[in-house]
């Protein structure tokens, strides 16, 4: 939303003049002459205050038409994660199966108020949900692997099997002495030069791929665990590990394909309008029309573009590069803004290869 208060305004203006880390994802600021935007602490050389002007997301200064500034990367550096939640998450990783208290986080110098407010605003869930969720995972993987429930119990930081059981059912549905054969769909956070994404994966690939402010995004949640029948818990894969280094190759210009494995439940007509997706080569573009002639299905155009925007893996399989046969960017669930970004920044690469 564009800020329109004088006083709020010129607070901003100040607090850009001081370069405030404070205000750092708070306001977004857009300089007219250049037609980028930046946050509070960028370097660049200050605007004047007539040719500025603010918004409190940075997807509604993209909607405005802005591009992000190369110097302070507002996308990123305005979402990624602050060095005490880096260190909170590292001590979760390399804990898995341990409880982590308040106390140990004031030992770690780790504010346990902040971890929350910040785990509430980026995940809608604490830092102590968070590591419960971590901690079950690994408690599933070990019952899945046949380990006996007591001993998993205990190997996870639970003093009491009444304990492990009653977080295990609320988490997972399911009692932990149930069978284990079913899998899970661990979801994490990374951030792009777009904004901040979520990841899905099971164990046969990543099964979803997007912005965090998407529309309906909750629907397409819980879509996704009543087709796949699996419960989506906070963890991370060698499917996530693999998507987010692929992701950040693509971003630097170095990566035109992806190599990780998917795992896309849908129809047979949406499979196919998805594969056809797979197959747009990079930096290139095609209509829905063409791609209802290429599946052999020249009538399915309004189809085709509805099993486009069901798609749930953004990037990856990339329905960014379909426009209308007007040439109109139209139909992009991550906006148009992004999708004129993603279209431009392949282009750029592929003429420098």
């Amino acid at each position: 939303m564009l800020i329109t208060n004088p006083n709020q305004k010129e607070t901003y203006y100040r607090a850009l003049l001081e370069r405030d880390h404070s205000y750092i994802g708070i306001f977004y600021v857009g300089v007219k002459t250049t037609s980028v935007f930046c946050i509070a602490t960028c370097r660049a050389r200050k605007p004047k205050f007539a040719n500025v002007e603010f918004f409190d997301s940075f997807k509604s200064a993209l909607d405005a038409g802005y591009r992000p500034c190369k110097i302070c990367k507002p996308t990123e550096n305005a979402n990624q994660a602050p060095d005490e939640i880096i260190k909170a998450l590292a001590l979760i990783n390399n804990n898995p199966k341990q409880k982590i208290t308040d106390y140990q986080l004031r030992q770690n110098k780790l504010s346990p108020e902040t971890l929350r407010r910040w785990f509430k605003k980026h995940y809608g869930i604490t830092f102590h949900a968070y590591q419960r969720m971590y901690r079950i995972n690994s408690a599933f993987q070990e019952l899945k692997s046949g380990k006996n429930v007591i001993n998993t119990a205990f190997d996870t930081g639970y003093n009491s099997l009444s304990g492990f059981g009653y977080t295990y059912k609320k988490i997972m549905k399911k009692s932990p002495s149930a069978n284990q054969q079913q899998d899970v769909i661990l979801i994490d956070r990374l951030t792009s030069p777009l904004g901040p994404m979520f990841i899905c994966a099971t164990n046969q690939g990543i099964c979803l791929l997007e912005f965090v402010d998407r529309r309906m995004l909750e629907t397409e949640f819980e879509q996704l665990q009543s087709l796949l029948k699996m419960k989506i818990i906070f963890g991370e894969n060698e499917h996530i590990k693999q998507a987010k280094v692929e992701i950040a190759e693509y971003f630097s210009g170095t990566r035109t394909n992806f190599t990780v494995a998917l795992h896309t439940p849908g129809t047979l007509f949406q499979q196919t309008v998805w594969d056809c997706l797979k197959h747009i080569p990079y930096g290139e573009l095609t209509t829905y029309k063409q791609q209802a002639q290429r599946i052999n299905n020249p009538q399915a155009i309004r189809a085709v573009a509805n099993a486009n925007g069901y798609n749930r893996v953004a990037i990856i399989v990339p329905c960014h590069r379909v426009i209308g046969s007007n040439g109109e960017l139209v139909g992009y669930g991550g906006g148009l803004e992004r999708k004129k970004w993603l279209i431009e920044h392949e282009n750029k690469n592929r003429n420098h290869r």
